[in-house]
């Protein structure tokens, strides 16, 4: 077991508290991989989440009461609440489209569209079953950025695991190491 910033323990603090209020939440990055895994394989400084946009607001609301605050903020794309011991929570939000795609606005004007079929994921975190993203999209959002040697790892274990094809950038990596 690892001991890190945002622990097994407390990613259940946080599914569990969403859970009552019946928010929907795709586990997503190194939990997310972890999860898909059926086990931890690294230590984790946060944990990345998906829902839908319109949850934003309550689930800021339940967190808070569970003592985070929201240290960071740039809706629609995503949030960010902490805690005092700095353990994150890095919200990734969604509307929903009538295919049950994920529609994601960037930052920069764009859209990143997760296709329905990739909230069907399925992972085990300290032994229990949650939902996450599914291999093939979790791979796909590691693409389009300059990967660190964490992402090469993550995305090398879930291709191996899943039987995935390396995508090109990261077999360029790999060779250029």
């Amino acid at each position: 077991m690892y001991l890190s910033m945002m622990a097994a323990d407390d990613v259940w603090q946080v599914l569990e508290a969403l859970k009552e209020q019946a928010v929907s939440v795709w586990v997503d990055g190194g939990w997310g991989v972890d999860a898909l895994l059926g086990r931890q394989t690294r230590p984790h400084d946060d944990l990345d989440v998906v829902i839908a946009l319109d949850r934003a607001v309550m689930v800021i609301d339940v967190l808070a009461r569970n003592g985070y605050r929201l240290s960071e903020d740039e809706r629609p794309t995503r949030f960010v609440m902490c805690d005092g011991r700095d353990r994150r929570i890095d919200f990734h939000t969604v509307t929903f489209d009538a295919e049950g795609g994920g529609i994601q606005r960037l930052q920069s004007g764009r859209s990143y569209r997760y296709p329905p079929n990739g909230f069907r994921g399925r992972g085990i975190i300290a032994g229990r079953a949650i939902s996450c993203l599914t291999p093939e999209v979790q791979i796909e959002c590691h693409l389009g950025y300059e990967p660190d040697e964490t992402d090469i790892r993550d995305v090398r274990l879930l291709c191996e695991t899943f039987g995935i094809r390396l995508p090109p950038p990261y077999q360029r990596k790999l060779l250029d190491d």
